[in-house]
């Protein structure tokens, strides 16, 4: 499944979601002017190593540790390669403006920072030995899902299926779809565990956008419970106003 675009309106310039957008764009654009060989020293600087963060966590405030945690940070404008970056574009690009409708500009930064650090803890915990570094912003990313799933449940998704050599478009509600979506993540994940790739590092993720989804439904729902907490209260039968 590939999305195209929702059909959910939003009520305001989403510029935190196009600031976003431009940072990760100019830093991939920086990364590819580097030499072949320089690149993995430097996404390898930049990037989350697990073994490595974990140790200066350990040691927090000696020598050579701020900087390996705030790897944390700079590892979410990373990416591996076009498919990388064009992937977690295009799925902020659709499903950020509406959260960033939802919380606000500074809120929705940081939220987007918050999922993003904790996808990388997430991912740190399923292979806390490997010495890859992580990178990418699908961690974050994926913490927009999650929000949107609980936020906007029956907006529609416009997305290509590919149904073997058949290609087709089709409108799906966005729980069905990153509804789907998680669970792929979850079986990949899983799969990875019983071969020990997760702990041994390497290819995709899973783990970080199973960490990131978890936050970003998690806020969500505290966004939608203190909605209804404020809506006012109408008669004595004490029913919410929409």
């Amino acid at each position: 499944m590939l999305p195209l675009h929702d059909e959910n309106p939003r009520r305001g310039t989403p510029w935190v979601t196009y600031a976003l957008l431009l940072a990760n764009v100019l830093v991939f654009a920086h990364q590819i002017t580097l030499p072949a060989s320089l690149v993995e020293t430097h996404l390898t600087r930049w990037g989350v190593v697990p073994c490595e963060l974990l140790g200066a966590l350990r040691h927090l405030g000696a020598p050579g540790s701020l900087p390996e945690v705030a790897t944390l940070l700079t590892s979410m404008f990373l990416h591996g390669g076009w498919l990388h970056i064009g992937g977690n574009m295009l799925f902020l690009y659709i499903f950020g403006d509406n959260i960033e409708d939802e919380l606000g500009p500074g809120r929705y930064l940081t939220f987007y920072v918050g999922c993003g650090v904790l996808a990388s803890l997430a991912q740190v915990a399923a292979g806390p030995a490997s010495t890859v570094p992580t990178v990418g912003a699908s961690g974050a990313v994926s913490g927009v899902l999650g929000a949107y799933m609980v936020l906007h449940p029956t907006a529609r998704i416009v997305t290509l299926l590919f149904l073997g050599f058949f290609i087709t478009r089709a409108r799906i509600p966005a729980f069905l779809f990153l509804g789907l979506w998680f669970g792929l993540q979850a079986v990949q994940g899983l799969a990875a565990l019983s071969t020990h790739q997760a702990a041994a590092g390497g290819g995709v993720a899973w783990f970080a956008h199973l960490g990131g989804f978890a936050a970003g439904v998690l806020v969500a729902l505290g966004v939608r419970s203190a909605r209804h907490h404020r809506a006012p209260r109408w008669g004595r039968g004490g029913r919410s106003g929409r």
